[in-house]
């Protein structure tokens, strides 16, 4: 039976930029019971930017908290329940401009959200593309994540890069050293448009540590944009590891 509802939104205008990383800093992070989950062999990280619109959390839209931007990095690991493998991410660091969010995430969900001034912007561009652009501040200064995509949008196709960053249905936390918080999150397979430019200008040490600013100061492997769509997130769950 599925877990009842916790928050229902639109996410829109998702970009993606993605970064093989070396699997040993990830290590911290990946929560008990899970393992990594890799694209032809190496360990990826995702920037991810987009807007949530609509949003409802338990069923309420709270005043001022319906419409805003996140940005997030996060990287995919893999969990087996006896059963069956579930694909998901998890969250390094997530960044929204309201503080209930950040409240409301970190305590029910042990996520790692934090509150910054946010912006966001979207303008045609040339050739029947369009910019999406989003900002936030941090130490006195606006960081950028952004994309030039193409308005002629695809579905994803089976065994794609896109498939394998974007198709991932489950969230984990790590709780303890053998506690995980799973959690579902249900949408539609979204459409994508090709990257022709994109944009990562951020202080990526006081953001995340020294120890990612090697790989996110370089090329990335990637860089995608998706539609978005309606998503559900169902209320989460513990795994306790050797129960």
């Amino acid at each position: 039976m599925a877990k009842s509802e916790f928050l229902k939104a639109q996410w829109k205008n998702l970009v993606m930029i993605n970064y093989e990383v070396d699997a040993a800093i990830l290590k911290p992070y990946t929560p008990a019971g899970t393992v990594l989950d890799l694209w032809e062999g190496k360990a990826l990280v995702s920037m991810v930017g987009f807007m949530f619109s609509d949003t409802r959390v338990l069923g309420i839209k709270w005043p001022w908290h319906v419409n805003f931007e996140e940005v997030n990095l996060r990287f995919y690991v893999r969990y087996f329940n006896g059963t069956e493998w579930k694909r998901g991410a998890v969250f390094i660091s997530e960044i929204v401009p309201k503080s209930m969010i950040v409240l409301i995430a970190n305590n029910l969900y042990k996520e790692h959200y934090r509150a910054l001034p946010m912006r966001s912007s979207i303008t045609s561009a040339a050739d029947n593309h369009t910019q999406f652009l989003y900002e936030w501040k941090l130490n006195g200064r606006w960081n950028k994540l952004g994309a030039t995509a193409s308005n002629e949008l695809v579905d994803i196709k089976a065994g794609s890069a896109e498939e394998f960053i974007l198709e991932h249905y489950w969230g984990y936390n790590s709780l303890s050293p053998i506690k995980t918080m799973e959690y579902q999150v249900e949408h539609v397979s979204w459409q994508t448009g090709l990257v022709r430019e994109y944009v990562f200008d951020a202080d990526v040490a006081a953001l995340y540590g020294e120890a990612f600013r090697p790989f996110l100061e370089k090329e990335p492997v990637s860089a995608f944009y998706a539609l978005g769509s309606d998503i559900v997130v169902r209320m989460g769950e513990k795994i306790v590891v050797g129960k």
